[in-house]
């Protein structure tokens, strides 16, 4: 028992982090674009829309997250709980630092930097996309912590999301920056560290 509450304090700890450094973030981003003289309402809106259901998905996880891991009394439950928490703390490291680095920059919609500046070093030299690779890593760790069929799915049905918004944005850097996002593309994974391309 306490272990399964120790468990969801964990995965509650991991997503509350990450969804707090992502408002404050975007209200930073909006108060320096009022400083500046520009205003986008249909931004910021989105982005508090966005905010509101990974809130709210986040608070159902953690629902479920509580009563499975209250009835998980078997060794293989604890493994797999051992395991997610193992995939899932690094990979919130990962996905903030991912976020912090990006900055201003950062965008609900795939679009180039209004600085026009391709990012490469830091969380980026690692995967070209390492704020998809850490919320993938905390998504398919929280699944191995609740370990019921849903999250299962969920894991899976962000895996097909994250890819096709992979593929919109991928088309758009290439138009920006043809040869440099090409050469980088060759040098750095997509989203598994380590992975090289052939």
């Amino acid at each position: 028992m306490r272990m399964g509450r120790l468990v969801v304090a964990v995965t509650i700890a991991c997503w509350g982090t990450l969804i707090s450094v992502w408002v404050l973030a975007a209200m930073c981003a909006r108060s320096h674009a009022r400083v500046a003289g520009r205003t986008d309402a249909g931004r910021a809106r989105r982005i508090a829309v966005a905010g509101a259901v990974v809130i709210a998905a986040s608070l159902v996880g953690a629902i479920i997250a509580s009563r499975a891991a209250e009835s998980s009394t078997t060794d293989l439950a604890r493994w797999l709980q051992a395991v997610g928490l193992t995939v899932l703390v690094p990979s919130t490291v990962f996905a903030l630092w991912a976020r912090l680095t990006l900055g201003s920059a950062w965008s609900i919609d795939p679009r180039v930097p209004a600085d026009r500046v391709l990012r490469m070093s830091g969380p980026y030299g690692v995967t070209r996309h390492p704020i998809y690779t850490g919320i993938l890593g905390m998504v398919i760790g929280s699944a191995l912590v609740i370990g019921v069929p849903a999250a299962i799915l969920w894991a899976a049905a962000s895996i097909v999301g994250v890819e096709l918004k992979i593929r919109q944005e991928e088309r758009l850097l290439l138009t920006a920056f043809p040869d440099e996002y090409r050469r980088y593309r060759e040098r750095v994974p997509q989203l598994v560290p380590g992975l090289r391309r052939r």
